[in-house]
């Protein structure tokens, strides 16, 4: 799959992976939407590997840490996009490079038609990393499109450096929890911190990993659904997550 969505530039990059038909949205307005907010974010501002900022597999980011690939972050944009209406709220546990944060932005966040610099209804995007080098780091990348940091200075994109395993209590409830490394079982607090209605998208397992869609309804009832076996490194604690 990857060498098949690998782009020259970003656009092309977002374009071979809608052409490659791998998401599930049935609507060409939901595909849009997804293209829009993906084509808006460059990745090269995310990665340390700049010529290889748009080939479509994970990417180190330093400290044990990884950039998803592309089709992975667009997989997991797929699923939660119900969710990711202009004024909700998100929450990104591992945010690492920020990247996602900077995508998922784009989908709560609306803009005006006349001007594109003026917010019509704002979302909120709360991201978090145990490794402080990297929440700072991922808020240079953010900063690095006028858009995206107008977003910071209003903390419409928040990075914190803690636990993702305990999520963010204070940012919630979320409409939707993205956890981009494996945890062993769901964590519970953040079950907690899913709205109602909500859903969250987590690789779970250690040998054998799958990604579930746990959903909450309006009356607080959880579900999971298993979506596909994936390979993830493991949502660890800052101590055993090792630097290189």
């Amino acid at each position: 799959m990857a060498w098949r969505c690998t782009g020259k530039t970003n656009k092309e990059l977002i374009e071979n992976i809608i052409k490659a038909k791998i998401l599930s949205s049935a609507s060409d307005a939901d595909l849009e939407r997804i293209s829009r907010a993906m084509t808006a974010v460059d990745r090269v501002h995310y990665v340390h590997d700049k010529p290889s900022a748009y080939v479509d597999s994970p990417q180190s980011i330093g400290h044990g840490a990884t950039i998803s690939a592309p089709h992975m972050h667009a997989f997991a944009v797929d699923y939660l996009l119900p969710f990711l209406h202009p004024g909700a709220k998100v929450l990104d546990i591992g945010s690492g490079s920020g990247y996602l944060c900077a995508v998922l932005h784009n989908l709560v966040t609306s803009y005006s038609k006349d001007d594109p610099d003026k917010v019509d209804t704002p979302g909120k995007v709360v991201g978090i990393d145990h490794i402080p080098e990297l929440v700072a780091w991922s808020l240079e990348n953010l900063k690095r499109s006028d858009q995206t940091r107008r977003a910071v200075e209003t903390q419409q994109i928040e990075i914190h450096a803690g636990d993702g395993r305990l999520g963010y209590g204070s940012g919630g409830p979320y409409d939707a929890i993205h956890v981009g490394a494996a945890s062993p079982t769901i964590p519970e607090p953040l079950v907690a911190q899913l709205a109602r209605p909500g859903r969250m998208f987590i690789p779970v397992g250690t040998v054998s990993q799958h990604i579930l869609q746990v959903d909450k309804d309006k009356d607080g009832n959880v579900s999971e659904t298993q979506i596909m076996a994936v390979r993830y490194i493991p949502l660890t604690d800052k101590a055993k997550q090792t630097p290189f």
